[in-house]
């Protein structure tokens, strides 16, 4: 999925994904948390290095990669899981991420092509669908919780990562004719925001006998600024709404350096692939349509890479200059926007940790920050773990928290408030008699098993704070997992509780708790909030 440039060396070994504390799921919409988050109105521009909306308000994406469709599956990772597709979304927007991006292969676009790795029992939904299919789903419901999507070509083929955008088997013109059918597909559909048109351009061979990506060397063949130039405003004339993702490449030249010959004089300063944007204010990409372009540079730590920044003595405060040069300049020269396209590490490391910290930080808090998606959701990345554990419903709370400062919930998402206060004690207050109603649906139903999503709706007078939802089940009803909330069972009493960021449910407002179960489908029976029967 990622690999660094091997600046002196071999690349590392894989680490194992770092363990966290396990936390239950997340939480629900509430008026106050949408007021504080979202990712603006209709199709996004570029305006100096900000992300704006059409009414000119400032976006901030902070966002979360969900791979599996550029893999041999051709679909999202972790629908085998217990945890259903909707549940993970769910968690992800509640957690206060509020864009996707999603690698993909061409593999998975090509006529014929089938999704595999589906929990059938868990996801019935998506059984028999196409990979494109249900990535129109997964927008679609990503999109009515007030989440982006922004598309990524992260491999040619399901193989592996290439170089350049082409291959041997898939042309340039296969690959730009596949991001004119995306661009087509979604058009008109404002929750897809952009093209990330090649994951990682990096050098290959050895100069002066470079075969890999170039940027600003003028071959058609090689420089990846051009080609991004082409299919960009190839995609623009189908989509002239879209935003283009370009990342930078690893050595300008699209070579390395002979680190054999002893002379380190004519060595090249070469990065992370895709990280190396120093050529781009040089040799900008230039777009027929105005302000449409972000670059998206990657950034990676230890569990990828040792570069040797990170032995400096003087590691960590080293840092912002080695961003400064390699891609935060565009930003700060007002240039144009950063998103980070991907960033992450198992954290096994303790300098990863303060690594985090510290690109964190450089970003920036507020609406004003640079844009960013961490990589991963997944907890299968073996370089760097992910958000979601093992289970693909509980989260490593160590990387969460270190995120949670800078991230910017969706309307619709829940979520934290992006500047966290510390808040004094909060009373309780009761719902009044009467004071909720209650609907339910049935989502799904499989042999064993059956989903379900239950709405409560405040209709008092007062906020509920915090709120607590109880149903009854009748024996042999057992939860199998839930979200949107805390949610337990004792005996055939179940309890969604508000998480810590999410207490208060605001006269009139509504929460909608999420569930699969195992035995004989069953609807939710006296439903009360705060002890009051609904």
């Amino acid at each position: 999925m990622h690999r660094p440039t091997a600046l002196g060396g071999a690349l590392t070994a894989l680490a194992t994904a770092a363990a966290g504390v396990l936390v239950a799921a997340a939480v629900s919409t509430t008026p106050a948390a949408a007021a504080v988050g979202g990712t603006g109105t209709g199709y996004l521009h570029t305006s100096g290095n900000k992300i704006v909306d059409s009414t000119g308000a400032t976006v901030r994406l902070t966002g979360i990669n969900w791979f599996g469709m550029e893999t041999d599956n051709r679909t999202f990772h972790g629908l085998w899981s217990s945890n259903p597709w909707r549940g993970q979304l769910d968690k992800m927007a509640s957690l206060g991420y509020n864009t996707l991006r999603i690698p993909y292969s061409n593999d998975a676009l090509r006529p014929g092509a089938t999704a595999s790795g589906i929990n059938d029992f868990v996801n019935p939904d998506l059984v028999g669908l196409s990979p494109l299919q249900i990535l129109d789903k997964v927008i679609d419901y990503a999109g009515g919780k007030g989440m982006r999507v922004i598309l990524d070509r992260h491999r040619p083929t399901a193989a592996g990562q290439s170089p350049l955008w082409y291959t041997s088997t898939v042309s340039e013109a296969t690959w730009i004719n596949d991001w004119k059918m995306l661009a087509q597909r979604y058009a008109g559909n404002p929750t897809v925001i952009g093209a990330d048109l090649h994951n990682e351009p990096h050098a290959e061979g050895t100069n002066p006998a470079a075969t890999g990506a170039c940027w600003g060397c003028g071959d058609t063949a090689r420089d990846w600024r051009l080609a991004a130039e082409r299919a960009g405003n190839a995609i623009l004339g189908v989509q002239p709404n879209w935003l283009i993702f370009v990342e930078g490449v690893s050595c300008p030249s699209g070579g390395l350096s002979n680190v054999w010959d002893g002379d380190t004089s004519n060595d090249e300063d070469c990065g992370w692939w895709g990280g190396n944007l120093t050529k781009a204010k040089d040799f900008p990409v230039r777009l027929n349509v105005a302000n449409r372009l972000v670059y998206s540079p990657h950034e990676y730590a230890t569990s990828v890479y040792r570069q040797t920044w990170f032995d400096a003595p003087d590691y960590p405060a080293n840092m912002p200059a080695i961003w400064d040069k390699y891609w935060g300049y565009l930003h700060k020269q007002n240039i144009a926007p950063i998103m980070m396209g991907e960033f992450g590490s198992t954290l096994a490391d303790p300098k990863d940790k303060v690594w985090l910290e510290n690109l964190m930080a450089y970003t920036g808090t507020g609406v004003n920050g640079m844009s960013f998606t961490y990589w991963s959701w997944n907890p299968n990345s073996g370089d760097t773990g992910g958000i979601a554990l093992d289970d693909w419903t509980n989260i490593n709370t160590t990387k969460q928290a270190i995120l949670q400062p800078y991230l910017i919930p969706p309307v619709g998402g829940g979520g934290p408030s992006p500047t966290p206060t510390t808040p004094g004690p909060t009373p309780t207050t009761p719902a009044p008699t009467g004071g909720c109603t209650a609907s339910y649906q049935q989502v799904n139903a499989w042999q064993g098993g059956f989903q379900g999503e239950l709405t409560v709706k405040s209709t008092g007078t007062a906020a509920v704070n915090p709120w607590s939802v109880t149903w009854a089940w009748p024996s042999g009803v057992s939860l199998a997992s839930g979200w949107n909330a805390t949610v337990t069972q004792s005996g055939t009493t179940v309890t969604a509780a508000a998480p810590d960021w999410s207490r208060s449910l605001a006269a009139g407002a509504s929460v909608t708790i999420g569930f699969t179960a195992n035995g004989a489908a069953s609807a939710p029976g006296t439903v009360k909030l705060n002890g009051t029967a609904c």
